[in-house]
C-alpha cells in the first residue's frame, strides 16, 4: 500500500471532524433558539445533512489550494456518486401518496392477522414488516415507507421522548440488518456480493433468517417497553377527507419504483425514470401530495458528502480491518460502522487479498449490525433522520442518545449473528 499523501492526512482530519459536528448537532440546534441574531447560521450547522457535504467541500478547498483546481476536479470525477442519485430518486418515489396508499393498505390488511389492539399491531409491523421489506425494495425505499408509517400515526401524537428514541433506534437497525435477504437490497452486502459470488439464496441461508429473528426480538421488546402508550392510543385513519387513489395510478406508481430498484447500478436509466415519474405527477395532480424533493435533496447532499470524504479513510481503515481475527473483526466492523459508512467498510475489507470465509461473514454481519448507531453508519440513515427530526424537541436529533438507545437492539443482532 502507498504512503499516505497529505491529502489523505487532511481528508482523516476533516472525517474525524465531520464526525464530531455530527454529534454535536443538537447543541447548534439549541444555540440556533438562544441566539436569534446567528440562528440562521446556528441552524445550518444543525442540520445533519449538510454536515458531511459542508465539510467535504473544505476538504476540496483544501486540494484546490494545495494541488490546483484541477485536482480537486479529477478527485470529483472519480467519485461514484450512484448511490446519493439513488437514494434521492427512491425517496422522492417512495413517499408519494399512491405508495404510501398501497403500503397501508398492505399494512392494515397484515394487522389483521395479529390478535392484538390495532395500535400495538401497527406499531410492531412498522417495525418488524416494513424493514423486512427492505430486501425487496431496497432499504432506502424501506426506511422511507417505515419512516412516513410512524411520523403520520405515532410520532405526531404525544408519545414521550424515550419512546420517540428508541423506536427510531430500532428501526435504524431493523432496517440495516432487513436488508441482508437479498444480495441487491443493502448496500453493505452489495459492495461485496459479485466479488465473493454471494447470491441472494446464500444471503437468506446464511444472513437472512437471522435477521428475521433479531428484527422480531427487537420490535416485540420495544412494543412491550411502551405497551401502555400504545395501549392508550387511538388510531385515525389518514387522508380520509380525500378519494381513493386508482388502482391504476398505485400499479404506475409501483411499475416506476420497481424499475428505478432494477436499474439501481445504473444512474442514466433510473434517472431517465424519474424524469418520467415526476412528469406523471404533473399530469394528475389530484393523487398526489407535495413531493419530498427538499428531504431527498439533502440526504442526497449528506450521501456525497460522505462519498468524498469516505475515500482519504482507506489508508488508516484498510490496514486495520486486514490486521483483525474473524472474532475480532466482527465487533470491529460493528463499533467502526458506527463513525463510518458500513458499505465503505465492507469494500475496503472485500480489498484485503486472501480474506477467510469467516473474516468475509463476520465483516458483513459486523457491518450490518452497526448500521443503527448512528446517522452516517447506514446510508438509508438520513432518510429516517430527515423525515422525522421535526418531532423531536427543536427539530433536531441527539445522536448520543440515538446512540445510546440504539445499543442494546444491536446487541440482539450481535448475538443474533454470533449465536445463531
Amino acid at each position: 500500500m502507498t504512503h499516505p499523501s497529505l491529502v489523505d492526512y487532511a481528508g482523516a482530519a476533516l472525517f474525524f471532524l465531520a464526525v464530531v459536528h455530527t454529534f454535536s448537532t443538537k447543541w447548534f440546534a439549541h444555540l440556533a433558539t438562544m441566539d436569534k441574531r446567528n440562528a440562521g447560521l446556528w441552524h445550518l450547522l444543525s442540520e445533519v445533512e449538510v454536515v458531511f457535504g459542508l465539510w467535504a467541500f473544505v476538504l476540496l478547498a483544501f486540494m484546490a489550494v494545495t494541488g490546483g483546481a484541477e485536482t480537486a476536479v479529477r478527485y470529483l470525477d472519480r467519485q461514484n456518486f450512484t448511490e446519493p442519485l439513488f437514494v434521492f430518486v427512491i425517496l422522492v418515489m417512495a413517499g408519494t401518496r399512491p405508495i404510501l396508499e398501497a403500503a397501508q393498505k398492505c399494512l392494515t390488511w397484515s394487522v389483521r392477522f395479529i390478535p392484538l389492539p390495532e395500535p400495538f399491531a401497527y406499531y410492531f409491523l412498522s417495525l418488524s414488516m416494513l424493514p423486512l421489506l427492505g430486501s425487496l425494495i431496497t432499504e432506502p425505499a424501506a426506511i422511507t415507507l417505515a419512516a412516513l408509517m410512524l411520523r403520520d400515526r405515532f410520532y405526531s401524537k404525544l408519545i414521550p421522548p424515550s419512546m420517540k428514541y428508541l423506536t427510531l433506534a430500532v428501526l435504524f437497525v431493523n432496517v440495516s440488518i432487513g436488508g441482508v435477504l437479498t444480495s441487491y437490497a443493502a448496500p453493505p452486502v452489495l459492495m461485496v456480493a459479485d466479488k465473493w459470488e454471494w447470491n441472494s439464496s446464500f444471503m437468506s441461508y446464511t444472513f437472512g433468517w437471522k435477521a428475521v429473528v433479531a428484527i422480531v426480538i427487537n420490535a416485540v421488546a420495544a412494543s412491550w417497553i411502551f405497551r401502555k402508550v400504545l395501549l392508550r392510543m387511538e388510531m385515525t385513519e389518514q387522508d380520509v377527507e380525500k378519494e381513493p387513489v386508482p388502482f391504476a395510478v398505485i400499479l404506475i406508481h409501483v411499475l416506476f419504483l420497481m424499475g428505478t430498484v432494477f436499474f439501481s447500478h445504473h444512474p442514466a436509466v433510473f434517472m431517465g425514470l424519474f424524469l418520467f415519474f415526476l412528469g406523471f405527477t404533473e399530469a394528475y395532480p389530484r393523487h398526489q401530495q407535495p413531493l419530498m424533493l427538499r428531504e431527498g435533496l439533502l440526504v442526497a447532499f449528506f450521501l456525497a458528502g460522505l462519498v468524498v470524504l469516505g475515500e482519504p479513510q482507506r489508508w488508516w481503515l484498510q490496514p486495520l480491518l486486514a490486521g483483525m481475527d474473524s472474532h475480532v473483526l466482527f465487533l470491529g466492523a460493528a463499533f467502526l460502522t458506527a463513525i463510518t459508512d458500513n458499505a465503505a467498510l465492507t469494500y475496503l475489507g472485500s480489498l484485503v487479498d486472501g480474506i477467510s470465509d469467516a473474516s468475509k461473514y463476520a465483516l458483513v454481519a459486523g457491518a450490518v449490525t452497526g448500521g443503527g448507531l448512528t446517522v452516517i453508519a447506514n446510508a438509508p440513515n438520513p432518510v429516517g433522520f430527515s423525515i422525522l427530526k421535526a418531532c423531536f424537541d427543536e427539530g433536531a436529533i441527539s445522536p448520543l442518545r440515538l446512540f445510546t438507545s440504539a445499543l442494546p437492539p444491536t446487541i440482539v443482532a450481535l448475538l443474533c449473528f454470533w449465536l445463531l
